[in-house]
């Protein structure tokens, strides 16, 4: 049987890059054969207006926030998929973080 995989998108601060991608690898999530750590950055500038009634990491509520981040992409076997999320999930300090998650084969 041929393996699926997912590929993950997530937009995060520098900060927090070493910390979410030393949780995947402790959980073998990065692992290509005989590779770990094995995913890509890029440098991005995230955009947002935190409304009334968020709680924003940065930011103030009604004003425009630019901040320096760090796409992160990455795959694993779509049956670590939910594994994978809930790791990035505790580990993003946005309130709303952007995840986005593919089925690839």
């Amino acid at each position: 049987m041929k393996l699926q995989y997912c590929k993950f998108e997530v937009y995060i601060p520098e900060t927090h890059v070493s910390l979410l991608i030393d949780a995947l690898n402790e959980k073998q999530l990065l692992r290509e054969g005989h590779y770990d750590s094995a995913y890509c950055s890029y440098p991005v500038e995230g955009h947002w207006r935190a409304l009334q009634g968020a709680n924003p990491y940065e930011g103030e509520i009604g004003k425009m926030k630019t901040l320096n981040e760090i796409k992160l992409e990455f795959r694993t076997i779509e049956s670590q998929a939910e594994i994978a999320y809930d790791i990035i999930r505790a580990i993003h300090p946005y309130e709303v973080p952007v995840i986005n998650r593919m089925m690839v084969f």
